[in-house]
């Protein structure tokens, strides 16, 4: 039988290398996919609704699975069958679940004459686009999990200095980033409340500590 647990010490190939690459590939994309959104929360002064930050929520929980790979191969310099399927199955989850967060905003806008929430780009929302990329994420890890055997076990020269390492941990500080700043931005419009207006118009937290109002 099978074990997923490496009987021999790991050897190194390009195949491990390239699982490593798409790793901070998808972590740095899905992170930057979450800056596109701040941008137009902060930049263009739009409010992201409940299912907005919903679906950021399962962006970067996308992003923290593929963060899951790139730290071990850092930390060991090597990536077992199990830290791959741990790492891409979290991903998975998260895009299938955003797949549903996105669908049901769209849905909701889907009606003849319906502007939508937000603004298009290239002619759609982004609540759109987050499904079409969640969408193409549940197709990007099925194919690499189907070559996750292949680059089981080998060795990833990511534990010393190099471009691999270089490339990683921008991917991890990225990532860590942008969830702090998310984080705020999500209380600044949350403020002291349970929940969140289906249709936000003001950052309730200066509200609250009665900076404006």
């Amino acid at each position: 039988m099978y074990s997923l647990l490496p009987d021999a010490p790991p050897q190194g190939g390009l195949l491990g290398k390239v699982q490593y690459w798409f790793a901070c590939f998808f972590a740095i994309g899905w992170t930057a996919v979450v800056c596109g959104g701040l941008f137009y929360q902060f930049g263009l002064w739009e409010y992201p609704c409940p299912l907005c930050i919903v679906q950021r929520m399962f962006m970067l929980l996308a992003a923290m699975g593929a963060a899951y790979i790139i730290r071990t191969a850092l930390a060991y310099g090597a990536v077992t069958g199990r830290d791959y399927m741990t790492g891409w199955g979290m991903s998975l989850v998260a895009v299938v679940a955003g797949s549903f967060a996105s669908w049901r905003q769209t849905m909701l806008h889907v009606l003849p004459g319906d502007k939508g929430y937000g603004s298009e780009v290239f002619g759609l929302h982004l609540y759109v686009w987050a499904w079409i990329l969640f969408q193409a994420s549940v197709v990007a890890i099925g194919i690499a999990l189907a070559f996750a055997r292949a680059t089981a076990d080998r060795s990833v020269p990511a534990a010393g200095p190099g471009p691999l390492r270089t490339v990683g941990m921008f991917a991890l500080w990225f990532l860590g980033l942008v969830i702090a700043v998310n984080m705020v931005a999500v209380f600044f419009e949350e403020g002291f409340h349970w929940f969140l207006p289906d249709d936000p118009d003001r950052y309730r937290f200066f509200y609250d500590i009665g900076i404006l109002g």
